[in-house]
């Protein structure tokens, strides 16, 4: 089981310190999010800055750019750092990208992000082996690679593909033709061995691959002090009354709060869902230990036997909190 760090929103001239100092406290990779910045960006500074450290975007949202957009910076990021680059596409939701991309929404989000992993990897083949590009799907149609456009073979092909996501559509496909799936922080165990696994495994099985052929990325919510408690509470809260994440509260018999939480942030009433995440939900939906000492122990017992990489929901930023993140990254080690 590896153990992760994810880069928090900052400017690109802060990035490589972040860097530096996350190879140095150990973390296996170092992964980007596309919230408040682009998530490629960084992912050159780092592989600039560090030379045994995994780097990958958790996530890169799929829909608001090409194939060919992605295939050519998952291209040169590989290159560049020797193989250590991981593509995290994830599809986000209807509303985000058509009213903050401006793009449309496709009437199957998984379908179309089934093509979109194909047709980047038919134009990894093209640039690598030459092999005439001709992909055809209902989505995209690929059939024009003149040498002027294309940037050729390189040493470090073999690029993985995770995908993100909450229910069993997305986990199914990842099972089928992805090399990892990021599972989103709002889950518990349970979760993740009745419905997510399943689901991917059936993908597995689909394709007549291996389960070590699927690596599983879980982001957890973790409490170690009474303001980390409260502030996991309102990330619980906030990620319940998403409907799209309604399935995760129905299996622990939280449906009716679910609903109650949608409500409530239909109206902006931010206090009244604060007050709806029980105790039992937080001991449920994140990893609860006494202090930062006890916290690797605890995450390798929770998830054994369910995820391959471990990253912690709190963005890596160094000078705040070192002595908990060398703690937890000593104590992952020695477990």
């Amino acid at each position: 089981m590896k153990f992760d760090a994810v880069l928090p929103p900052m400017h690109l001239r802060d990035v490589p310190a972040v860097a530096e100092a996350a190879e140095r406290m150990g973390f296996d990779c170092l992964w980007t999010s596309e919230t408040q910045h682009d998530p490629f960006l960084p992912c050159a500074l780092i592989a600039e800055h560090t030379h045994r450290m995994k780097l990958g975007t958790a996530i890169a949202v799929a829909f608001a750019r090409s194939p060919g957009n992605l295939a050519y910076t998952a291209w040169d990021l590989a290159q560049q750092s020797e193989g250590r680059f991981i593509l995290g596409l994830g599809t986000q939701v209807k509303a985000h990208i058509q009213r903050r991309f401006g793009l449309d929404w496709p009437e199957s989000p998984v379908g179309k992000l089934r093509e979109m992993i194909g047709a980047i990897r038919a134009l990894w083949d093209t640039w690598q082996n030459g092999t005439k590009l001709n992909y055809r799907g209902e989505y995209y149609k690929l059939t024009l690679m003149s040498p002027f456009f294309n940037p050729g073979p390189i040493q470090y092909p073999a690029i993985p593909i995770y995908i993100a996501g909450v229910n069993t559509g997305l986990a199914r496909l990842a099972g089928e033709v992805c090399d990892g799936f990021h599972a989103h922080p709002f889950h518990s165990p349970r979760y993740l061995r009745e419905v997510i696994l399943p689901a991917i495994e059936k993908g597995i099985k689909k394709a007549g691959r291996q389960r070590t052929d699927v690596a599983l990325s879980v982001t957890v919510f973790a409490i170690t002090s009474a303001e980390e408690k409260e502030f996991v509470r309102s990330q619980i809260a906030f990620y319940a009354s998403t409907p799209s994440y309604r399935r995760v509260m129905e299996l622990h018999g939280w449906g009716d709060v679910a609903e109650r939480l949608s409500e409530h942030a239909r109206q902006g009433q931010w206090g009244e869902m604060f007050a709806l995440v029980t105790d039992e939900m937080l001991e449920v939906f994140a990893t609860q230990v006494q202090g930062p000492g006890e916290l690797a122990a605890a995450l390798k017992e929770r998830y054994a036997g369910l995820a391959d990489r471990i990253t912690l929901y709190t963005p890596f930023t160094p000078g705040e909190k070192d002595e908990f993140w060398k703690s937890v990254v000593e104590g992952f080690v020695a477990v």
